[in-house]
């Protein structure tokens, strides 16, 4: 008997309702000769971006780390080896940590000090406030060993890209007779958040850390005989008129 071969101007006509029909009537093992194949490639392609996603992740997060140790200017190159290890293992854990943990791990729910909904930031936050503690005291025991105060002062700034200056400077503006009391405990609540916000991926994840502390810098000026918002409200029109006078000229 001859072998039978399908025309070929037929094949051509065979539209894709039709081979879908067909495929619907093929043994199930028939089908998977046809998935299998692509699903594999189609997953395996997702596993080599991912990887290659976190070695250049990996290479940032080092290349980071090593141009915060060397603005130290240290004398010692393993102290110095030593700090910019650290370093990148923290960073790295604090990334891993935040996308392993989702906002969508923490159930949708109320903010129980306002009553207000938890925002996709406010879930996120709690997620990575769940990081062992450990990954915190590790990070700041091996830079209080090699480092002087200042030092690690130095690189808690890096992590949260001078935030405690540039958010002083901002106090000092708004209340133009801060008393020398009023500016410690403020420094002291700014610092507080620094260190902090190091354990967060991102720098909304810090700036939203240091609006808890602002809060607190705000309710202490209350208590201290300020009216924040009036002092506020004063500085926001000081700055408006400015522009408007600068901008006549």
């Amino acid at each position: 008997m001859q072998p039978f071969y399908f025309p070929a101007h037929l094949v051509c006509i065979i539209s894709a309702n039709n081979f879908y029909k067909m495929m619907k009537r093929l043994p199930f093992i028939v089908l998977l000769t046809f998935t299998v194949p692509v699903f594999c490639w189609a997953q395996s392609d997702s596993s080599a971006k991912a990887a290659a996603a976190i070695v250049k992740s990996n290479a940032e997060v080092e290349k980071k780390a090593a141009e915060w140790s060397a603005g130290l200017k240290l004398p010692d190159a393993e102290k110095e080896k030593r700090v910019t290890a650290a370093i990148t293992t923290h960073l790295k854990t604090i990334r891993d940590w935040n996308n392993e943990h989702p906002a969508s791990t923490v159930p949708a729910g109320i903010n129980p000090a306002t009553g207000n909904k938890l925002s996709d930031m406010d879930r996120q936050i709690i997620a990575n406030s769940a990081m062992p503690a450990t990954v915190h005291k590790d990070l700041m025991d091996a830079l209080n060993k090699d480092l002087t105060p200042e030092q690690v002062e130095y690189i808690l700034d890096q992590y949260t890209i001078g935030k405690v200056a540039f958010t002083m400077k901002g106090y000092k503006a708004i209340v133009t007779d801060l008393k020398p009391e009023e500016e410690s405990k403020i420094l002291e609540y700014l610092k507080q958040a620094r260190e902090q916000a190091i354990d967060y991926k991102s720098i909304k994840q810090v700036s939203a850390i240091f609006e808890i502390y602002k809060t607190k810098c705000e309710q202490y000026l209350n208590s201290n005989g300020r009216n924040w918002h009036e002092l506020f409200k004063a500085y926001v029109n000081k700055v408006k008129a400015e522009k408007a006078a600068a901008g006549k000229k």
